[in-house]
């Protein structure tokens, strides 16, 4: 009897695959979205950096007045002891925490609530910011890394500044070995090999080099020994002229 593919594998969810979140040392959570957050002010100040290896940015742990600790994402230029803000009435301050309705134009802005109370979803990668474009009553728009704009409402929070950590792929692996335990940390799949290199018997894309010996398409419903290559495609191949001589 074969084994399994490692498609297959991985979506079993068995040991091997699994995230190895019992090293993970926090996790990342605005406050709850109360009394405080919605129209007051709460004060605190960064009481240590964290290097998660769950997270490829340095996090930081903010001590507030009423005893609570929260975990979040630090900004470039920020330093333990500097003060941090949480709430509607919030000073605009490096990485305190603000709706949008609350935060100029222009602004750089970073772990953004995708609705609010979620605790922060988007623009989280070392080096990344988004900015806020326009507002309107309902509406707040906001453009993203991706250079796409996002219509979010007004009371979705987010932190002021640029999420630490940008430059960290400028510099050069050097050896293999260093790029297998950087995924190690996060069980990431790596290396990632092409279907066609591999065997028959291992990808259904194998069994001779540059040369799937069947169709791209895959069906929507197809197991995950098969779901490879263009999924559901509406189409492929070029495209067919329809201007006529």
């Amino acid at each position: 009897m074969g084994k399994l593919l490692k498609q297959q594998r991985r979506g079993k969810g068995s040991g091997a695959y699994r995230a190895p979140s019992h090293r993970y040392k926090a996790e990342i959570a605005y406050r709850l979205l109360d009394d405080i957050e919605k129209s007051g002010s709460l004060r605190g100040a960064v009481s240590e950096f964290i290097d998660n290896p769950g997270h490829q940015t340095v996090l930081m742990r903010v001590h507030f007045t009423n005893g609570e600790d929260v975990v979040l994402p630090a900004p470039e230029g920020i330093a333990i002891g500097d003060e941090v803000f949480s709430g509607a009435v919030s000073p605009l301050r490096l990485g305190s925490v603000l709706p949008l309705s609350q935060i100029p134009e222009g602004a750089y802005i970073f772990n953004l609530e995708r609705s609010p109370g979620d605790g922060g979803k988007l623009v989280r990668a070392p080096g990344s910011y988004a900015v806020v474009s326009s507002k309107e009553a309902r509406v707040i728009y906001v453009n993203m890394p991706s250079r796409h704009t996002l219509e979010l409402q007004p009371t979705c929070r987010a932190q002021i500044g640029i999420t630490c950590g940008g430059g960290r792929l400028e510099r050069p692996m050097l050896k293999a070995g260093v790029n297998f335990f950087k995924k190690h940390a996060q069980n990431r799949k790596w290396p990632v090999n092409r279907g066609v290199h591999m065997s028959a018997y291992t990808h259904p894309f194998g069994g001779k080099q540059h040369h799937k010996g069947r169709s791209s398409a895959t069906s929507r419903g197809a197991p995950p020994g098969r779901k490879v290559g263009n999924i559901a495609a509406k189409s492929m191949g070029r495209r067919k002229s329809t201007t006529k001589d």
